[in-house]
């Protein structure tokens, strides 16, 4: 039997912006996508902290040394700038690989203050 579960999160992150005008996604600081061990165009699901909202949506990384943490296409409907989200990242696999998650926290300035793992 296979197993879903959540293997790393970035947590308190707030949203830099949103852009409605693209195929969609998010945008995530490269330091970020490394720090939580996700990789480029990995799906993820998104968490709003501030409207509830929840989206499954793939990682595109921002340009090194950025801080952007975005919202792109019809996504960008499901924040705002400011808003506290959560991302999530999940793996899959049989009960002996199943591990608590690594966790990233960021601070209000999305710089990370810690690593969970």
């Amino acid at each position: 039997m296979f197993r879903i579960w959540c293997r790393s999160k970035i947590s308190q992150a707030r949203l830099t912006g949103v852009e409605l005008e693209y195929e969609g996604s998010i945008t995530l600081p490269p330091e970020l996508v490394k720090a939580a061990d996700i990789l480029p165009g990995e799906r993820v699901q998104v968490v709003n902290m501030n409207n509830g909202e929840r989206l499954e949506t793939y990682v595109i990384v921002g340009p090194a040394g950025s801080k952007d943490l975005m919202l792109n296409g019809p996504a960008a409907r499901k924040g705002l700038p400011g808003d506290r989200i959560m991302i999530l990242a999940y793996a899959v696999g049989s009960d002996d690989e199943v591990h608590p998650p690594m966790v990233v926290r960021l601070d209000e300035n999305n710089e990370i203050i810690g690593i969970t793992k």
